[in-house]
């Protein structure tokens, strides 16, 4: 039933995931744009999106996956382009529009994800 479901959503469900792990990373650059030290980070998305398929793969194939123990290959540092004394390389502005595209795109997702849904339920209620 689970590898159904997960040939069904497509890479949606992973890619919405995916767009969620993106926003705590951003979420903590912002956080700490005042920390002397922090290194700015960023998502490899296609990597991260990636690792969620395959977790779900080995999930319907009965093995154990989990995301925890993920590489960190996903997550890049971000080279600023001007940096700072402190050694911070979060540049407010950047981070700020990275967000707001990654929300935009989260939704983007989450429609995709909703219309194969409602066509999943159209199917299941005999296209009424």
């Amino acid at each position: 039933m689970q590898t159904f479901f997960s040939q069904a959503l497509g890479v949606h469900a992973a890619a919405l995931r995916a767009r969620e792990d993106r926003t705590r990373v951003l979420a903590a650059n912002l956080a700490n744009e005042t920390t002397p030290g922090y290194q700015a980070r960023d998502l490899d998305f296609g990597a991260r999106v990636q690792q969620h398929l395959d977790a779900a793969t080995a999930s319907a194939r009965g093995a154990h996956a989990s995301l925890a123990g993920a590489p960190a290959d996903a997550l890049r540092y971000r080279v600023p382009m001007q940096p700072r004394a402190d050694g911070n390389t979060v540049e407010l502005g950047i981070e700020q529009a990275l967000f707001a595209q990654n929300l935009s795109d989260w939704q983007a997702s989450l429609s995709f994800l909703n219309r194969r849904l409602a066509g999943l339920q159209k199917v299941i209620d005999g296209g009424r």
